[in-house]
């Protein structure tokens, strides 16, 4: 029977992830522990050693945060502490978060029948074949987005009705918050901004997927034109040479760019930099949902996006944003160019953006949808 409402009947739940670096997926999992905590849920979370996801999780009790070494796929000693842990703790949802994690995760469940397995697929790569074995027993798939889920429909791998569609939620209300508290001058001191500066960024993994290269060739055509045009990035590279940073940097030495570039590195909290952008784009080359876009959208940026299959399903191209092709240099350029010289264009865009992610893509949504899998896979 599927409950009332969580303070009926709270559920206990484990969340895995092996993530070593902070991204939108991570940002998924902290956001629906979160939810899920504030609705009653007994929730706890494995993670690796130093996991950049511990420091985000501080709203639960310390013995709920459990350190695991999630080496591989093929980890049989997480896997066996997995199962023990589930069965001394009667956890009723194990719920695995990246590809190397769904073999332990239901093997913890094999091991403990009253578990019900559920896992979440953020991104557009194909699974291993060997996952046919894994999630032959699974509750059910959860896809971030449509294009998620096509993917795994294609790929044949886990029944038709297993596989649901929850986009990734964000906190509307936490974003227009920041909005009205938002001080554009202390933002540009901090960041030593020019305190006239019109602001175009971007929000992602330091990664040639995001195409951060073909956003600052974008922005080398629009410099001279918009001689108060400031451009800036925010994420960090994981990379252990830091090769992808040292080619942007490069690229905005050849282009001239080196007073109007800043690259923000890793940013604890993104909103400020969300309210203070006047454009927000997103190049990248694929995107299975685009989270910095939903949230560019809830502060007011106005958006320009690749046509990704993620951002197709978040851009109402003409309504509550711009879409240009992959890769399209100039193109994207001219969007941009458009939007900083139409202010009454950009207001409209940007009013209609956030009336739309709030309507669609809020935090609560995603939680309540989630918790609603849950207690169907229960039932």
């Amino acid at each position: 029977m599927v409950c009332d409402s969580p303070a009926d009947s709270p559920l206990r739940i484990l969340h895995i992830s092996s993530a070593q670096a902070f991204g939108g997926g991570e940002r998924h999992l902290v956001d629906l522990v979160k939810g899920l905590a504030t609705r009653g849920h007994d929730v706890q979370v494995a993670v690796r050693p130093q996991s950049p996801l511990i420091g985000e999780l501080g709203n639960l009790p310390r013995q709920n945060v459990i350190e695991l070494p999630l080496r591989n796929a093929l980890d049989a000693r997480s896997a066996d502490q997995l199962a023990r842990l589930v069965k001394s703790r009667q956890l009723e949802i194990v719920h695995a978060h990246m590809a190397r994690d769904y073999p332990l995760a239901a093997y913890a469940t094999r091991r403990n029948s009253g578990a019900q397995l559920i896992v979440t697929r953020h991104v557009l790569f194909p699974l291993n074949r060997l996952h046919r074995v894994t999630l032959s027993r699974v509750g059910r798939v959860i896809a971030v987005s449509e294009a998620v889920k096509r993917r795994l429909v294609a790929e044949t791998l886990v029944a038709l009705e297993k596989i649901t569609v929850v986009h990734n939620g964000i906190d509307v209300a936490g974003f227009a918050a920041a909005t009205n508290q938002f001080d554009r001058k202390q933002f540009c001191r901090d960041w030593s901004l020019p305190e006239e500066s019109r602001l175009v960024g971007s929000v992602g993994a330091l990664t040639p997927l995001k195409g951060h290269e073909d956003f600052v060739q974008a922005m080398s055509r629009i410099a001279a034109d918009v001689p108060t045009a400031h451009f800036v990035v925010a994420g960090i590279d994981s990379s252990s040479s830091q090769e992808n940073r040292l080619s942007i940097e490069r690229l905005i030495q050849k282009l001239g760019l080196q007073t109007r570039f800043t690259l923000m590195g890793r940013m604890d909290d993104v909103k400020p930099l969300f309210c203070a952008l006047e454009v927000f784009v997103s190049a990248s080359h694929s995107e299975s949902f685009g989270l910095a876009i939903a949230e560019a959208m809830a502060a007011g940026a106005a958006v320009v996006a690749t046509e990704t299959e993620g951002a197709q399903e978040i851009v109402r191209h003409g309504q509550t944003g711009l879409l240009v092709p992959i890769g399209d240099v100039r193109a994207m350029a001219q969007s941009v160019s458009a939007v900083l010289g139409n202010p009454e264009r950009k207001e409209q865009l940007t009013n209609s953006a956030r009336d739309d992610v709030r309507a669609r893509f809020s935090l609560d949504r995603m939680v309540e949808e989630t918790e609603k899998i849950y207690q169907e896979c229960l039932a």
